[in-house]
């Protein structure tokens, strides 16, 4: 439901080049055992209490590690030829790329928006250690011998 997708969107974008910048400062060259295998997800909900329920579904069914919840977002969108402004809230999802299809599909069908935003961005860097906590909490995706697609 929600048309911010290309503020997101836009955010994300300079927030890598940013992120590119300080790593090229700091002499990093973001070559890490865990690049690109977890990624971070955005998803806005109306309010505390929907984005409580959905993180709590997600770490449950191990379709996440972590998720933080930013109140106060406010979310200035088109929709349906009217332009909106609302409050809402800020998911931040922690997660094996892998899994993303399942965690996208899981937020649309327990989402009260028509068309929820889920954006997700591969993490290229990070804090091992908290990396190999996330590989320990979100299992691989498993593949049945009936899938017509491997990994």
């Amino acid at each position: 439901m929600k048309h911010q997708i290309q503020h997101l969107l836009l955010m994300l974008s300079v927030l890598s080049i940013a992120t590119k910048r300080v790593y090229s400062t700091m002499g990093c060259s973001g070559n890490q055992p865990f690049q690109g295998v977890f990624s971070v997800s955005y998803v806005t909900a109306p309010n505390d209490d929907v984005a409580k329920k959905l993180a709590e579904g997600l770490v449950k069914e191990k379709l996440a590690g972590c998720v933080n919840i930013v109140p106060g977002v406010h979310s200035i969108y088109e929709w349906k030829g009217e332009i909106q402004k609302d409050s809402e809230v800020l998911m931040v999802i922690k997660s094996r790329t892998s899994r993303l299809d399942e965690l996208t599909k899981y937020v649309r069908e327990n989402h009260p928006y028509e068309v929820c935003e889920v954006i997700s961005t591969p993490i290229q860097h990070g804090n091992e250690p908290y990396l190999k906590w996330l590989d320990g909490i979100v299992p691989e995706k498993k593949y049945s011998q009936n899938s017509l697609t491997f990994p």
